[in-house]
């Protein structure tokens, strides 16, 4: 075989399309807000990652014109070298001020963020412990360091300590977890996590991508829910989700940003975010300040919503978050189901293996602070309908 005869193999695209069941890379022809439009028609966005609600606002639009007004459209180099703008350090100032921690690090992309700090942070000797269930940047961080990676059971605390147990040196290692499951939007139970960090002396980062902006009283996610910040070594975030924006942040203790700063060749060769996704995410931390009844109004709509689906009838895993899954099973089944709802003018996301196990694929449904009642009641009358065609509820 030669090099590309994998690729002129790879079929299944092609007859996923043909039958007419092929749910991505779905031209958007608007703005990212509650309703989008798609091949010309309107449909209620609940597969958006936009928890707040943020890429439509005012002061938010009005930051990024006036970033690319005086600083132009990019940045033209690294962040360790020519691209690192005024604004790229206050956000660092104001983001570590937010989090409670020494020192922050703005990094390109949140996927890069993960491995900016896993492959540098973790060398030769240490060990990284990360949960089954983690994204995938997480994984591919591990795969880039030199460090030794082992996995135990999703949320199983006995397996957690199973395997820091058997550890020579548990002091270097890094237990790594989701704070919020960005598939099943279910928890990492923190709590117990940082118990057995203190118990065997090891270190902890929380990637909490889908957590900060939701999650805690202030929205400083899933460790401020929890009350274990201090107990809390890193903390990752990006900006692409409540932030509304594009890029990555970690913030840890002074020595270890400083570390990461001057080592990481995820962040010294990668571009800098540009001024506009700086700017936003500027507008967006105010404004998660200031307008606190976003979280109280997404609180409300996931509670609506999964009261609702629950009723129905479906299978909604153990989510607490603004993530509903709907686990329809097989992939046939959620392909069909996927199609449905997107003919009746429901966007959402199929989850199907290696992202989930390969009985469990689902639909992927998550509100914003700004989804209407009227647009939320249309939505669940459009699965309930489905629903019963398909006879998955009764």
């Amino acid at each position: 075989m030669s090099l590309f005869d994998k690729c002129k193999n790879y079929t299944r695209v092609t007859e996923t399309k043909e039958a007419g069941y092929y749910p991505y890379f779905k031209p958007i022809q608007s703005g990212a807000n509650t309703t989008v439009k798609i091949y010309g028609r309107e449909m209620i966005m609940i597969g958006s990652n936009n928890y707040l609600g943020l890429t439509q606002h005012p002061k938010v639009k009005e930051a990024s014109i006036k970033a690319v007004e005086k600083y132009g459209s990019g940045c033209t180099g690294s962040r360790f070298l020519n691209g690192t703008l005024d604004i790229h350090e206050e956000l660092e100032s104001k983001l570590a001020h937010f989090m409670k921690k020494e020192s922050c690090l703005v990094v390109s992309t949140g996927f890069q963020t993960n491995q900016a700090v896993i492959s540098t942070v973790v060398g030769k000797d240490d060990v990284i412990i990360i949960d089954r269930s983690n994204h995938a940047s997480i994984i591919d961080g591990c795969r880039l360091s030199f460090g030794r990676t082992l996995k135990y059971k999703h949320n199983d605390m006995a397996d957690l300590e199973r395997i820091l147990s058997r550890l020579d040196n548990p002091s270097k290692a890094l237990i790594i977890v989701d704070g919020v499951f960005s598939m099943e939007g279910n928890l990492a139970n923190l709590p117990e996590i940082v118990k057995l960090k203190k118990k065997f002396g090891a270190r902890l980062m929380v990637d909490d991508a889908h957590g900060i902006g939701v999650m805690g009283h202030n929205g400083r996610g899933t460790a401020e829910h929890f009350g274990v910040e201090n107990e809390t070594d890193i903390i990752m975030g990006t900006f692409s989700k409540s932030f509304a924006s594009l890029g990555g942040f970690v913030v840890a203790t002074e020595s270890v940003i400083n570390y990461i700063k001057h080592n990481a060749r995820a962040l010294m060769f990668s571009a800098s975010p540009p001024p506009a996704a700086v700017a936003t995410v500027l507008a967006a931390l105010e404004i998660m300040g200031q307008e606190p009844e976003r979280r109280d109004r997404l609180r409300a709509i996931t509670k609506k919503m999964l009261t609702a689906f629950k009723a129905m009838g479906f299978d909604t895993g153990e989510t607490q978050t603004p993530i509903i899954p709907i686990v329809t099973g097989e992939l046939p089944t959620t392909f069909e189901f996927w199609k449905r709802l997107f003919s009746n003018g429901v966007f959402t996301n199929p989850v199907v293996a290696p992202a989930v196990p390969p009985n469990r694929s689902m639909i992927r449904t998550s509100y914003m602070a700004t989804h209407q009642d009227k647009e939320l009641n249309k939505v669940l009358e459009i699965f309930r309908k489905v629903g019963k065609e398909m006879g998955l509820i009764n």
